[in-house]
């Protein structure tokens, strides 16, 4: 019997390992390398490092422009949560209806497919619609009679034009979920509601948005988590900016740690938006337990 636990134990571990060890190379380790990094001054070139304590936070807290790309990336969050989630729930309630099968596959690849394409292939490609001289959207812009808009080179609307590609991307994630859990509603609930004369918007407002309101704060969750790590389309579609108009705080780290050489200022940028994301981890972990509590 004490063999027989053993090997099971064995065998356990043994296919626990890889993930562990994955953990390990690709996550515990580079924290552990931010965290030196953080209190220390790199010398790339004669490998050099020394000691310097906080004065890599000092300098991040005291730089105008790391609060500038603070200030960017809760913008953005602002308006892409709004426009994933929002948008999300509507047509999520839009196809939670009698629809004929064929047409409700129509419709859910239609709005997923996006999700499933690279995002620097996306970012390219809305950067030739943006394009001021060349853009598609520019030249239907003329067309009505307008003058062309810099999406992209305007800084009060190159942040806006982010957000609509962000939006159009991954719209379809957040509505698949939101819808998946509209249909888990219990039809009792809703049979009763009909029953007693309630219209479709009190059945939505009373019913289904309660039920399904810990899936929407989940979704608010890792849509505000995946705003905090915005890079790669940014990157892209204007480089930061025009100026510093668009710029996010991933990108700050990078420039940091990479183009000025400064890895301990990017690891320092990189912890306080560890802390941050933990914060907005443990404000969507409270939430969802007071609501379950209610």
């Amino acid at each position: 019997m004490a063999n027989l636990k053993r090997r099971e134990a064995i065998a356990g571990i043994s296919f626990l390992a890889p993930a562990y060890l994955l953990f390990v190379a690709f996550l515990l380790l580079p924290l552990l390398a931010g965290l030196l990094l953080s209190i220390f001054q790199a010398d790339r070139l004669n490998l050099e490092f020394t000691y310097v304590g906080w004065e890599n936070f000092d300098w991040i807290f005291n730089d105008r422009r790391f609060w500038k790309t603070f200030s960017n990336t809760f913008y953005f969050i602002a308006l892409a949560v709004t426009g994933n989630v929002g948008l999300g729930l509507l047509l999520a309630l839009a196809l939670d209806r009698d629809i004929p099968g064929v047409m409700l596959y129509f419709f859910r690849l239609a709005y997923f497919l996006p999700v499933l394409v690279s995002l620097a292939f996306v970012s390219f490609i809305w950067q030739f619609l943006y394009s001021f001289d060349l853009g598609a959207i520019n030249y239907y812009v003329k067309a009505l009679g307008f003058a062309p808009i810099g999406w992209l080179k305007d800084k009060d609307v190159a942040m806006f034009s982010i957000v609509i590609m962000d939006v159009w991307k991954n719209v379809g994630f957040f509505m698949i979920i939101i819808l998946a859990s509209l249909q888990s509603v219990p039809k009792s609930l809703m049979e009763a509601a009909r029953i007693d004369g309630a219209s479709s918007f009190t059945t939505v407002m009373r019913i289904k948005l309660p039920f399904i309101a810990p899936v929407l704060l989940f979704c608010v969750a890792y849509a505000t988590i995946g705003g905090l790590q915005v890079y790669d389309s940014i990157k892209i579609l204007t480089n930061g900016g025009p100026g510093d108009a668009t710029r996010s705080v991933v990108m700050y780290m990078v420039n940091e740690a990479f183009s000025a050489g400064e890895l301990g200022t990017g690891a320092a940028a990189a912890l306080t938006l560890l802390v941050v994301i933990s914060i907005v981890i443990a404000l969507q972990l409270g939430l969802a337990r007071w609501w379950r509590r209610r």
